[in-house]
């Protein structure tokens, strides 16, 4: 320490470092520490040049203010208190902890036995007491001033029952494209080819994958590998340091910026349910060092961690400093960064209480009632590994919810596994028995076949076991049951007939996706045909398994999928509000929708019940109730055939009116035509969609 800085009271609020144009307000959170020690460093970031005490404590709030300190100050925080993990205290001075609230990180934590609150050489024994300064091996915290002129920008809030996700990852999207230039950094996704090809795509929503600061777990680094997919946060408010360009925070604004320009909205994927830093063998990186008992869940023994998420620890939002950590930060992103939503890793841990899952948890109801998040999109992941953890359907207004039995209905469906139409019938119209309460609308269903995690479209129709050798974990790791089928050979092949089934598959798991009530979300590369040679659980591959290939795409089926866009886009039966029951309607007296055989007669429940069934036609109009004020259309006619070639009787047209036939996915470049005769000849394996058109 070689410089004098002076250090007066400041201010308990706002958390975290705040410029104010003078200098620098420091405020943290810690309830049981016994002294507040601030560190501040030299630019480069390799000396310590000054420690300092908070001098106030407000509260639980420590707090403190350095006149003449500006933006880009380097800086980190040390604990004092009890070193006690028997009694869930894990203070330990020597190591440099992360501010919860830091704007920016430098980089990463360097893995070294230094960044262990215990003596590693004891057997890993986390009761041992380590006196190695960690601070050599720690990234730093960055002082910024977030201020940017966004000029005109404004949110392109696009309706809900409107919105096509597109779930995408910032350096697998970028890393191999021609043209997106800087590769795998912000700046890089929001350049204008790659603006280009999203509008031209049509989606409305890119979804980013974890973007928050995160860490490189230890066993990854040590097999070569690295955290791709960044699920394991550590910094809740700062920009994930290897995908901006040249540091600076702004990089990430402009991308926003620049997407909603575009009219596409960006969400991120947040993990506000666990931290980087493990169980009770992690490492002390932030959390555990500031104070242990109070961020984490810990077990009847505190030495423990509450491990619901699997990953080692849970974060504790009983606790209100830890609650409004997250909410601050979800605000932060929304007011700061101009972010439109969020998607919430493993939301059920974020509703447990003592009690189990509760949809009026303090967290749900938070949200609830704050004006700044109850204006953009929020989407629930509703599961994780603790006891009652699949909570599907059962999250309060207005999340939306994954919905993983979407996913492996379709799948089934078009694997051909017995009994499975009436399963799809119920995705076709939104999930009603998961999603038909407390007035939350048929959107609420996040419908998907593939996602991150599993297999990617092209993979469900090429293998029928995952292949995830490349992880380093003999093939153990990953889901076993993905409702997948090869059509005949594993992996790659030339055979023209087995390609040939596996498109018109990849398209009729495409349409029916499209075809839905609910939002839609499409995983980034399956447009193109992108596959990961059967790695369904490529979590830790930074690298051509993972990163799309562009070159190689599949451009017929890239049209096929914009195609379908556009058809979801032109036809608002497909994505209705409210939900389809076969009622009648007060305007015509026509069910809003209507079941029917190959025949053109009703459904039964025996025909339902038949396991060889692998025909869906319903006729779907506007649903019963529907204002006049709302978007009105006649009728959409869809048929899914799993089985042979048939010939369908297509619904009676009313007089000035006549059925076209628009989709056809066995032959997908079929122009639009009148169908006549009261019939349409329906493939084996395809999807046709008829749509009923004013004559002439």
């Amino acid at each position: 320490m070689t410089q004098d800085f002076s250090i007066c009271a400041g201010r308990p609020a706002p958390v975290g470092a705040t410029f104010d144009g003078d200098g620098v307000n420091f405020a943290v959170f810690s309830e049981h520490a016994s002294r507040m020690t601030l560190c501040l460093f030299s630019e480069d970031g390799k000396k310590e040049i000054a420690r300092l005490d908070l001098p106030e404590r407000d509260g639980d709030v420590w707090h403190g203010y350095i006149p003449g300190l500006r933006p880009g100050q380097l800086y980190g925080y040390r604990a004092y208190g009890p070193y006690r993990p028997d009694e869930g205290h894990r203070f330990n001075p020597n190591k440099l902890l992360i501010d919860p609230y830091a704007k920016r990180l430098t980089g990463h934590p360097e893995w070294s036995d230094a960044l262990m609150g215990y003596e590693s050489s004891r057997k890993r024994d986390d009761l041992s007491y380590d006196k190695t300064d960690s601070a050599p091996f720690m990234p730093r915290c960055v002082v910024v001033d977030p201020a940017f002129s966004w000029g005109d920008d404004a949110p392109p809030d696009t309706p809900v029952a409107e919105t096509i996700v597109y779930e995408a990852h910032v350096k697998g999207m970028t890393q191999l494209h021609p043209d997106a230039q800087p590769r795998g950094k912000f700046p890089g996704l929001a350049s204008e080819p790659m603006l280009d090809y999203l509008v031209d795509l049509g989606i409305t929503t890119i979804e980013l994958l974890p973007s928050q600061a995160f860490l490189n777990d230890r066993f990854l680094v040590e097999r070569n590998l690295t955290n791709y997919w960044g699920y394991q946060t550590i910094g809740f408010f700062a920009p994930e340091p290897r995908y901006l360009h040249e540091g600076d925070i702004a990089e990430f604004q402009t991308m926003v910026a620049r997407f909603h320009a575009a009219g596409i909205e960006v969400l991120m994927d947040v993990v506000y349910n666990h931290t980087g830093e493990g169980n009770e063998l992690g490492p002390t990186l932030s959390f555990r060092g500031l104070d242990n008992r109070s961020y984490y869940r810990l077990e009847q023994n505190p030495r423990y961690y509450v491990n619901d998420t699997g990953t080692g620890n849970t974060l504790n939002l009983d606790h209100p400093m830890v609650l409004r950590m997250v909410m601050d930060s979800l605000r932060y992103w929304v007011e700061v960064m101009h972010v439109d939503g969020f998607r919430f890793d493993l939301c059920s841990t974020l509703g447990r209480t003592p009690a189990g899952f509760d949809r009026g948890a303090a967290f749900f109801d938070a949200v609830r009632q704050d004006p700044v998040l109850t204006k953009v999109k929020l989407i629930a992941e509703p599961w994780d590994i603790g006891p009652g953890g699949y909570q599907l359907g059962a999250f309060p207004p207005p999340f939306m919810e994954w919905n993983d039995r979407f996913r492996d209905g379709v799948r089934r469906f078009w694997r051909g596994d017995p009994g499975r139409a009436p399963d799809l019938a119920d995705r076709l119209t939104g999930s009603a028995l998961q999603f038909d309460h407390s007035g939350r609308p048929a959107t609420s269903s996040v419908n998907f076949v593939s996602a991150h995690d599993g297999f990617t479209l092209a993979d469900v129709v090429a293998y029928n076991s995952k292949h995830n050798e490349a992880n380093g974990e003999d093939n153990r790791d990953g889901h076993s049951e993905n409702y997948s089928f090869n059509l005949g050979v594993e992996g790659e092949t030339d055979d023209i007939g087995i390609l040939a089934a596996r498109e018109r598959r990849r398209r009729n798991m495409m349409a029916t996706l499209l075809l839905a009530q609910g939002t839609p979300m499409i995983l980034a590369g399956d447009e193109i045909g992108h596959s990961q040679g059967g790695n369904n659980n490529a979590y830790c591959q930074d690298s051509e398994i993972s990163w799309i290939d562009w070159e190689n795409g599949d451009d017929a089926f890239l049209d096929f999928t914009k195609r379908m866009i556009a058809f979801r886009k032109a036809h608002p039966i497909l994505r209705q509000k409210r939900f389809l029951h076969a009622r009648e309607r007060a305007m015509d007296g026509k069910e809003d929708l209507f079941w029917s055989r190959a025949d053109g007669t009703p459904m039964t429940s025996e025909d339902w019940d038949d396991p060889d069934l692998r025909l869906v036609c319903a006729e779907l109009r506007t649903a019963s109730g529907t204002p006049p004020y709302a978007a009105l259309e006649a009728a959409v006619f869809a048929v899914f055939n799993a089985g042979p070639d048939v010939e369908v009787a297509v619904p009676d047209d009313p007089a000035g009116q006549t059925w076209s036939l628009q989709i056809d996915t066995a032959h997908p470049e079929t122009e639009p035509k009148t169908v006549h005769g009261g019939k349409v000849s329906v493939s084996a394996a395809s999807v046709v969609v008829l749509v009923l058109e004013k004559t002439g």
